[in-house]
């Protein structure tokens, strides 16, 4: 049996170095960090990985799941799918909007079939009925979904943004 292959996918070059920096400290499981627009990640490219974080932003899913007791090679995949399109510091436009990338995760999702799938956005009005729509989506293609809207501050963090998980 091979060992679990973890790819991080993220765009913002800080964020890429800090997640290699988290990887290299151990803070967040080690994996190998994919600098590509999401748009140009071909399923080939994570059909065999354990771990797919799109949008990885700092690693903030890898450490959730450890601080959840979830082993770094359990067979899962993440995303926290842009935000703008649906925030009210955002332009607005919902699904119009180019930062919308769901269609893009959801048709990597559909292609390599993971186990697990988790993911998050703003708890707006427009938030809500993207997530409606990525439900219908998973459904579709025969996963079951649960969600949350959870305060940010309920976790710890210094101000109260709602965000949808599922």
């Amino acid at each position: 049996m091979s060992p679990p292959t973890r790819i991080y996918n993220e765009i913002d070059p800080f964020a890429v170095r800090w997640l290699g920096a988290l990887c290299d400290a151990g803070h967040i499981a080690k994996g190998r960090i994919d600098d590509r627009p999401v748009q140009e990640i071909a399923p080939e490219d994570v059909a065999d990985a354990t771990q797919f974080h799109a949008f990885a932003g700092i690693g903030g899913w890898s450490y959730a799941l450890r601080l959840a007791g979830v082993a770094d090679g359990a067979s899962v995949w993440t995303g926290s799918c842009p935000c703008q399109p649906f925030s009210a510091a955002g332009s607005g436009r919902g699904v119009e909007d180019e930062r919308h990338l769901w269609p893009i995760w959801r048709d990597l999702i559909a292609e390599c079939r993971p186990s697990v799938v988790f993911g998050e956005q703003v708890a707006s009005a427009a938030g809500r009925d993207w997530l409606a729509a990525v439900r219908a989506d998973m459904e579709d293609m025969g996963y079951r979904l649960a969600a949350a809207d959870l305060c940010a501050a309920g976790v710890g963090a210094p101000h109260g943004r709602q965000r949808v998980f599922f």
